[in-house]
């Protein structure tokens, strides 16, 4: 079990890797093989569909929406959520995914996974950023969970048809 609530400002969250760090084009290409778009929202404007606000992507519908400065941790959990939802379900998500644990267990571990896919990211960074966010888990760090204690995470996916369960 964990949870994800945004830091503090001045926290060392400030060093996790940001979208306009890495670009648009790659995490656009990832969500698309998905059925997912991504659109990306000017500095300073409001995130539409932000479940945490200020810099944290959001969500609605097929779209996951982010800035320059919005963690590459939080595009790729949003698009997670809508990634482990069954397409007919995705249209009628707006800002809040899920409260179900299990699904919320499943994001954090396809999350993690598919920061492979992202040039410059990679999981080791991926988790990194995670812990230095907030990111709490019952074994003490991200990696410590994913390489411990994710098999239900990973049967959710298996069970979803997604190819990362492996991981």
């Amino acid at each position: 079990m964990h949870s994800d609530t945004p830091p503090a400002s001045g926290d060392p969250a400030s060093t996790v890797l940001r979208v306009g760090q890495i670009g648009f084009e790659a995490p656009a290409a990832l969500l698309v093989r998905f059925g997912l778009q991504l659109r990306r929202v000017p500095a300073g404007e409001p995130i539409p569909g932000s479940f945490w606000g200020d810099q944290e992507a959001g969500i609605i519908g097929t779209t996951v929406y982010a800035r320059d400065d919005t963690p590459v941790h939080s595009l790729l959990h949003e698009a997670g959520h809508l990634i482990v939802l069954p397409p007919e379900r995705r249209p009628d998500v707006h800002t809040d995914a899920t409260d179900s644990i299990e699904e919320e267990d499943a994001t954090c571990c396809l999350q993690i996974v598919l920061a492979d896919e992202l040039p410059g990211v990679g999981s080791a960074r991926l988790m990194a950023d995670m812990d230095a966010w907030g990111y709490t888990f019952r074994l003490g760090s991200a990696r410590a969970w994913f390489e411990q204690d994710a098999e239900n995470a990973r049967a959710f996916l298996k069970a979803r048809g997604l190819p990362h369960a492996a991981s």
